[in-house]
């Protein structure tokens, strides 16, 4: 096998395979094939397999050791439960979205029975309850314990990261005999400290242990090595090897990475987000250094309508003389085929990308106080990030990826929205982010190197290496 390495991302719409030769930092082939999720997933991992192993000269003792990530059949659906909105609800959200997850669902205060009908007819993968500090509050959290535990726990896993005093009594509440339910520390142990880690291990252990079992997945296993990590993880992983480097090569400094999906579009941000200026006082939870938001209404394909109102309310598409071209795009894993058609995925690419980073990027206001006038900051201050990379399919093979990549900008009309002001774009013209996040498990100087070495910063008409079709 020597230096060859096999990466593969079960998405939502694609399963694409990278091959890499990690002792050069090379990109030896890439394909990509519609997921086969329905039927049976590796149905389009053969077909995967096969043009790459053609392309790459690889075979069956390469794909014996490849990893894998996975997004595909809704990705790892979490619904998060807390005390107060602003406080515990928000630490269990951030613990799940970085770990992968995405959030369908938030819930505060004691739960409803209309809650929990609404829980049920979501049917997350994961449930999240948190709640009090340690030593707070637990008659929230023990209520809402009880009311899950009217669930059928026999299809979804709860995971307990909430006020440590109340655990006795919620082992009492769901039967200790019960394997869904885990328990971890609290993802906020005390008022302003985020403790998020333990947490997102949970998640991710689950996910890896379990759910792609249930989704189906795990019959990759029998012919790749493992399945390893959810694909937003694997991301936000090479995100981070990327702007902190490993050992004595250096990364990029603060990176923000934004992937436009066709079911979702993710920010990743890793950068400390502190105020640009002396005279701004920060508000709200302490915001993570390696942050990630999903925007599950912003995918461009799933959610087509969604974008084109979008569209509307800016201005931007005054007319139906579209309208045939985005019914063309309308269906899930169709790529544009005609000039509109581009036209349309860039234009819809582009609002995703700008309305989720509106989303990700922190505010400032004026507020004024007994001490007069003062500018307050909820969120991360991003202004100075010097580097944006784009990836996912509408970036990455767009032919205009860099008016995709301007929505992230700072904008002198919004200027309360703390948007990178001058950074430099890259492009991940050869979808290997995901695959550096999973080579960074075991080979993280292969994997930074292969990041340097084939993120293409932007062009008017950036490379690909030869598609194999």
């Amino acid at each position: 096998m020597g230096n060859v390495r096999l990466l593969i991302d079960f998405g939502s719409t694609f399963t694409k395979v990278v091959a890499v030769d990690s002792g050069k930092g090379e990109v030896l082939a890439r394909s990509q094939v519609p997921s086969t999720v329905e039927e049976d997933i590796t149905i389009g991992l053969k077909q995967a397999l096969e043009k790459i192993d053609a392309a790459a000269h690889t075979g069956p003792e390469e794909e014996k050791e490849a990893l894998a990530c996975s997004s595909a059949a809704g990705g790892l659906r979490v619904v998060s439960i807390g005390f107060v909105p602003e406080l515990t609800v928000e630490a269990a959200t951030r613990a799940a979205l970085g770990a992968g997850a995405r959030i369908v669902g938030c819930y505060s205060y004691e739960l409803t029975s209309r809650e929990l009908t609404e829980i049920g007819e979501i049917s997350p993968d994961i449930i999240l309850l948190a709640g009090g500090t340690d030593g707070g509050d637990k008659r929230v959290i023990t209520h809402n314990a009880r009311m899950l535990s009217r669930l059928d726990l026999r299809r979804v896993y709860i995971v307990v990261a909430g006020n440590k005093t109340a655990y006795d009594g919620i082992r009492e509440i769901f039967n200790t005999g019960i394997k869904n339910v885990r328990f971890t520390k609290n993802v906020m142990p005390e008022i302003g400290r985020l403790e998020t880690e333990h947490c997102n291990r949970e998640i991710r252990d689950i996910f890896i242990r379990n759910i792609i079992e249930a989704k189906g997945i795990a019959r990759a296993r029998a012919i790749v090595k493992d399945i390893i990590m959810p694909t937003p993880s694997a991301v936000l992983a090479a995100a981070q090897l990327l702007a902190e480097g490993y050992r004595d090569e250096e990364g990029l400094g603060e990176v923000i990475v934004v992937d436009v999906g066709g079911a979702t579009t993710d920010v990743h941000s890793v950068a400390a987000g502190r105020p640009a200026h002396g005279d701004v006082i920060v508000t709200g939870l302490p915001e993570p250094y390696v942050k990630r938001t999903v925007e599950g209404d912003l995918g461009v394909r799933h959610n087509i309508t969604t974008l084109v109102e979008q569209l509307k309310l800016r201005g931007r598409l005054p007319d139906n003389s579209y309208a045939e071209a985005i019914e063309g795009l309308s269906a899930v894993g169709r790529l544009p085929q005609n000039a509109a058609q581009y036209s349309v995925d860039t234009m819809l690419a582009t609002v995703a990308v700008e309305v989720a980073m509106e989303r990700h990027a922190g505010r400032v206001e004026i507020v004024y106080g007994p001490m007069g006038e003062m500018a307050v900051q909820r969120g991360k201050d991003l202004t100075e990030v010097r580097h944006v990379v784009g990836t996912g399919g509408p970036i990455v093979f767009s032919r205009d990826p860099g008016a995709i990549l301007d929505a992230v900008l700072f904008r002198e009309t919004s200027p309360h929205i703390l948007r990178p002001r001058a950074p430099r774009f890259y492009v991940d013209t050869e979808y290997i982010l995901y695959a550096a996040g999973l080579l960074a498990q075991t080979e993280p100087k292969a994997a930074l190197a292969l990041m340097k070495g084939h993120l293409t910063r932007y062009k008017p008409a950036p490379r690909h290496v030869p598609a194999v079709t």
